[in-house]
């Protein structure tokens, strides 16, 4: 993984149960989609399925 440093509220943020979640941005900003089904996955990746469900253009 690149050394970029990642900024909360911007990368991300924390849940309610006290979780650190990665925004959108951040996935784009790392480039690649590390399957494991997080919340904000722009890769579209279905854990379930093991599948991808978007087509991302860069």
């Amino acid at each position: 993984m690149a050394n970029f440093d990642i900024k909360e509220h911007e990368d991300f943020y924390y849940n309610e149960q006290g979780y650190k979640v990665f925004t959108e941005k951040f996935h784009l900003k790392r480039g690649y989609c590390c399957k494991n089904g997080c919340k904000h996955c722009p890769y579209g990746y279905d854990k379930k399925t093991d599948t991808f469900t978007k087509n991302i253009k860069k």
